[in-house]
């Protein structure tokens, strides 16, 4: 399994979460996007208006249909949409997203001793593999 961390420094979430939807869904994968329930109505807000000429399709856990929804946001680790993509969004990691195929934490300075203790912890299972993603110029760069 792949955990990509990303350490937002230059960018905030809003602007890098929708890229990464984009591009998994251009691959015809599924992603389910995790946080607390006070973050999912900005990103909800922001997946609509990403791109002045489309919207990237979603919706949220608790309405209708979250099985035909390529990107679900929710509070909980329940890829009710069948996503094998997880996208850990408010810096809190979920020993849940373990089931996954591929995850995404992202994180900033105010986690960041949290995602220190998430990678130590990750590391020493056989079974993950880990990256490290920081900005430089503007473009995201794997670290050490």
């Amino acid at each position: 399994m792949l955990v990509d961390f990303y350490h937002l420094t230059a960018s905030p979430l809003e602007r890098v979460l929708p890229s990464i939807c984009e591009k998994l869904l251009a691959g015809g994968q599924r992603v389910l996007i995790v946080a607390d329930e006070a973050l999912l109505d900005p990103l909800d807000a922001q997946l609509w208006t990403s791109w002045a000429d489309s919207f990237l399709p979603h919706g949220r856990a608790g309405a209708p249909a979250p099985e035909a929804q390529p990107i679900l946001l929710s509070s909980s680790v329940e890829a009710l949409n069948g996503a094998r993509n997880v996208a850990l969004a408010d810096g809190r990691w979920r020993d849940e997203a373990l089931g996954f195929d591929r995850v995404f934490y992202f994180f900033g300075a105010e986690t960041l001793d949290g995602s220190r203790a998430a990678w130590r912890a990750l590391k020493e299972r056989p079974e993950t593999d880990l990256r490290y993603w920081k900005q430089q110029a503007g473009k995201w760069v794997e670290g050490p």
